[in-house]
């Protein structure tokens, strides 16, 4: 078994942390602040994290953007990346200058949000309209403070293109989602293929 000790470094060509934890779904992030400037960046430390009331969250490596207009705001919406929606959320993950438009960048369409002001990503089959819960700056074991934040948001609002309903079941490979995987590059989609089912213990009873 290798081993390593993170605080010493891994001694591997690339961290594997995260291709161990992973894949992982894309935190794809749209924000406004409050001059109404739009941002877009993509997160993969991102997942859900409750059913009722649903909430999910993303990390962000220091203060960017997206959790400072969060904080702003109390606002943001999560957008579903696709295969199709790939390069263009690649495109979105470049450092540009502060209040410069991601959106515009990656040639994407804005949608309107119904119970948020944040656009969504017109052109993404999934939504969530979200309004913050918690920003949570995270601590190493010993307490002392790390430059990461994580970002908790409630979904109040979810749109979904019906063409991924069948008999009101959503479909997930139909949707064709992208994945994060690790090292500098890697990305999974998810086939009809690749599917397997189990019951859970309780639900045979």
């Amino acid at each position: 078994m290798y081993f390593y000790e993170p605080s010493l470094g891994h001694g591997l060509p690339h961290d594997p942390l995260n291709a161990i934890i992973g894949p992982r779904p894309i935190g794809w992030i749209a924000s406004s602040n409050q001059a109404g400037q739009h941002n877009l960046a993509p997160y993969s430390f991102f997942n859900c994290f409750n059913y009722h009331p649903p909430i999910i969250g993303f990390a962000s490596s220091g203060w960017k953007d997206s959790v400072r207009n969060i904080v702003e705001t109390g606002e943001f919406v999560w957008n579903l990346t696709t295969r199709d929606l790939a390069s263009a959320m690649n495109e979105t993950s470049a450092s540009l200058p502060q209040g410069e438009d991601e959106f515009v960048r990656a040639g994407l369409n804005k949608a309107e949000s119904r119970l948020v002001k944040v656009p969504r990503v017109a052109e993404s089959p999934v939504n969530f309209e979200c309004r913050l819960s918690q920003c949570i700056q995270l601590t190493a074991a010993n307490g002392d403070p790390i430059e990461s934040w994580l970002v908790l948001g409630e979904v109040v609002g979810i749109h979904i293109d019906e063409a991924l309903l069948q008999e009101g079941i959503y479909q997930t490979a139909r949707a064709q989602p992208v994945l994060r995987a690790g090292g500098p590059s890697a990305y999974f989609a998810i086939s009809e293929a690749q599917r397997f089912d189990m019951v859970r213990p309780d639900a045979r009873k």
